[in-house]
Order: structure tokens, then sequence, then C-alpha cells
């Protein structure tokens, strides 16, 4: 069994591989009546695509997305979307030299063990690349979750990479669109600019860590104990490449505070409760407060890297290993645009599970 798809009501199934013809994804369970397009899609995708800055891999995608069922006269009609984004720039001999090597920090080795053959032409199914299908499949999402819920916005950023990270107090929303990291500190972009130029010039990596914020999500999303919603957006982030740990809220640091620091205090307002402070992120016992709900992922650096690494072929020899080609010195930095998605996409998801076993929220206070 191969379990390549997502979500409950509203349910993703990816396919494709990196350096095949196409790659996309299956949506099911989308609402009717939804208005999209694929220029819609598009600008989402196009915050993703490969070779726009010196930055991120220098492999020229256009990333341009189709839409072949689902949708008609710029409506879905509540039967499957098919999304679809063909490659074009496969550079298939750069992976040659490392056919019958693993790479180290690379699912090469356990794809292997476990299905005996493996795509070693940019690793297959285990790339970034199939990121884009889940960014085209959140683009839907995103245009659904407005159809239903006026007011929500998710807007992902980078808050750490490497050793370096943002200084809160100079936390700047209007900076995140204005450069190549998705970074809200100036500062600290002019800094990492540097600091990453390093690294690729070196044909090292590194990893990075990416926070997630939704704004305006209604309070009541999620159930108890086994749907509850932080729950499925850990599930969510952490099926993302190259991630290998998740928060909610204050996360791990919620272990330092004590029960006085942790508890968010609780005031009534004109129109409903009002929280002191965040340090839930947005989700008390799996359900939703109406609160932001945020989001933090770790993503470890790219195992492609230009240094020379020891390693085993499949024949059990020990051998050496450079992996050439074209690889994100950072791929924390494609990695804002697909947390955003999955973060949508679960949001759709909890918000239909709501509505079908619930309809409007029953608890009423004031």
């Amino acid at each position: 069994m191969s379990i390549n798809s997502f979500g409950h009501l509203f349910r993703v199934t990816t396919w494709g591989e990196s350096h095949g013809p196409a790659l996309g994804a299956t949506v099911d369970g989308c609402p009717p009546g939804v208005a999209i397009d694929e220029a819609m899609i598009q600008h989402w995708l196009d915050k993703r695509k490969p070779g726009q800055n010196k930055y991120t891999t220098q492999r020229r995608e256009p990333d341009a997305v189709r839409i072949l069922s689902g949708v008609f006269e710029g409506q879905t009609t509540g039967t499957p979307v098919q999304l679809m984004i063909e490659n074009t720039d496969q550079r298939s001999k750069d992976y040659g030299d490392i056919k019958d090597k693993f790479r180290p920090g690379h699912a090469d080795i356990t794809y292997h063990q476990k299905y005996g053959v493996r795509d070693y032409r940019g690793g297959g199914r285990s790339s970034a690349r199939e990121t884009a299908a889940r960014v085209a499949a959140g683009g839907l999402a995103r245009a659904a979750l407005a159809s239903l819920v006026s007011g929500v916005e998710i807007k992902g950023y980078m808050v750490q990479m490497g050793p370096h990270q943002i200084n809160r107090e100079r936390f700047d929303w209007a900076q995140i669109d204005q450069n190549p990291f998705w970074v809200p500190d100036a500062k600290a972009a002019d800094d990492w600019a540097g600091y990453l130029d390093g690294l690729r010039r070196s044909g090292s990596s590194v990893g990075a860590v990416i926070e997630v914020v939704a704004r305006g999500v209604p309070a009541g999303l999620g159930a108890p104990v086994y749907g509850k919603l932080d729950t499925d957006l850990a599930a969510a982030m952490m099926s993302i490449n190259a991630v290998k740990g998740v928060e909610i809220g204050e996360g791990m640091s919620a272990a330092m505070l004590t029960g006085e620091l942790n508890a968010d205090e609780i005031s009534m307002g004109p129109d409903g409760p009002i929280y002191s402070s965040n340090h839930a992120g947005g989700i008390l016992g799996g359900i939703s407060t109406g609160q932001d709900i945020v989001v933090r992922f770790a993503v470890k650096p790219t195992s492609s890297i230009l240094t020379t690494r020891r390693t085993i072929t499949k024949t059990g020899e020990e051998t050496e290993i450079i992996t050439k080609g074209r690889h994100d010195p950072c791929v924390g930095i494609r990695a804002v645009p697909v947390g955003e998605a999955m973060m949508a996409c679960v949001l759709l998801d909890h918000l239909l599970l709501h509505r079908g076993q619930v309809g409007e929220n029953q608890g009423h206070i004031g």
C-alpha cells in the first residue's frame, strides 16, 4: 500500500516524480460553486517555483498549472479537480554518477530498502519538486475558504536560517514579500544574504525554521480526541519534504513555562472572548479558539551537496559521493508557500468537517 493522499472531506492526492513528464494533484471534496481559474492557482505557484533568484535551485520551471477537470465556466462543480504541472527542465544526466550510491541524509537508501527500486533522477517522489502539487491544491483550498468564511488570511515566513534568528522586535509584516527569504525583518534579510551566499558558493547547504500564521479562523474547528486540528496540522507540516520537527504555539518552549505564564487569560470583549496572549497557538483541546493559529516547522539542510561524503553502494561497497546538479542551498526558502498551502488544505478540511457535524457553533458566550 502506498499512501499519497491527505485530508478527510477535502482530500488531496498528489502524483508524479521530479524528472517525470508531469506531476500534479487530484482534489476531491471541494465544494461546488467556488470561483477558480488557472491564474488564481498560478499566483501561489509562482511563489514556490525554482530559479527565481540565486538563493534557490537554478532549475528553470514555469510551473504552469492546468485544470483538467472539476471546473466549468469558472466554478468548481463538486467533482474531482485534476491539476497538472508539466516538468520542462529536467537534467537527469546530472544524477548518472549517483545511480548506484546513496546520498547521506537523503531518502535514497530507505526508498531502496523498502521498494527494492528507486528513481535516482532527483529523488523521484522524495524530491521537493512534489510540493508544487501541494501548492496548487492549496490555491484551490484558499479560494474555497474565502467563499465559505470571510477574513481568513494565511501567511508564512522564515524565522531562522541555520543558527541565525529574526529579531521579533523588528517584526514587520510588510517586509515578508520584499526579500528572497520571506523574512519579516529587513536587517535579518540583509545579514542572511551574505551568509547563504557563502554557503552557496562552497556547495554546502543549511536548514531553516518556517512559521505559518492563519488569522480570522473561527472558533470551533477540530474535534477530540483523534481529530484534533493541531494533530492534522502537525501531520500535514511533517509530511513536507525535509521537515524534521513541528511546533504549535509555544511548542517545545512551553516546557520551560510555569502554569501562570503559559495560561492565556480570558476576558469578555464586545464580540466574544478576548485572550491576553497566545501561548496555545490558537488551539485548545484540539479545537480552534478564534485566535491566530501559529505553526512552526524545522527544515533540514539539503542533502545534495558538493562536499565529499562517505557512503555505500547498492552492493554494499564503501565509497565516496559528491552530488552534482542544481539544488537549493536552503530548501526552507521555498518551503514557505508549501507550509501556507498545507495550512489552507487542513483548515478547509476541518471547516467542512465542523459544518457537517455541528453546523454553527453550539456554545454561545455572553
